[in-house]
């Protein structure tokens, strides 16, 4: 349906950033966003497009907090969330727009003997019984079946992650 995604994603990251306040008083990051103004509404399923940016920035409060708990010095915990549109590659006449959502953490990076396997379903990185390794796989099934998209991650070992999501607009 018809769907705001800047709002939609707006809202999952209050929701998910007021959710860990509500489980960890100590927990504190700084939220940024850039949301291409020329959205305009999208054709998405609002509640599985939810679940995904949800998933995202759950794992990237989950990761700023890891590296926050190790004591850096002047480390400050930061997520970002940007949309923009832009042309699909291979478009037809040209004409054809893309949908990209992308969520930064500036957190440890994920390793990169493990990049691979972060799509698979039951892989997880989290401790015992913190993560069920199912986020990432339903997420990647949603973006790539259920919209026609691609879920990228580009990681820098000590520097942080970034999901990108892109789908096209139909």
């Amino acid at each position: 349906e018809p769907t705001d995604i800047n709002a939609l994603a707006d809202e999952y990251l209050r929701l998910a950033y007021h959710g860990l306040r509500a489980k960890d008083k100590s927990f504190n990051a700084e939220l940024i966003t850039d949301f291409d103004e020329n959205m305009g509404k999208v054709n998405i399923v609002p509640q599985d497009m939810g679940r995904v940016i949800l998933n995202l920035i759950t794992n990237a409060f989950y990761a700023v907090n890891e590296k926050a708990n190790s004591d850096i010095e002047g480390y400050k915990p930061t997520v970002k969330i940007t949309s923009k549109r832009t042309p699909l590659l291979g478009g037809v006449g040209g004409g054809s727009q893309s949908v990209q959502i992308s969520i930064s953490d500036n957190g440890n990076g994920i390793p990169k003997e493990i990049v691979e396997k972060i799509f698979q379903p039951f892989f997880t990185t989290k401790p015992t019984g913190q993560g069920t390794g199912l986020g990432l796989s339903m997420s990647y099934d949603i973006i790539t079946k259920g919209h026609g998209g691609e879920l990228l991650v580009t990681t820098q070992k000590g520097k942080g992650t970034t999901f990108k999501i892109i789908f096209p607009i139909i």
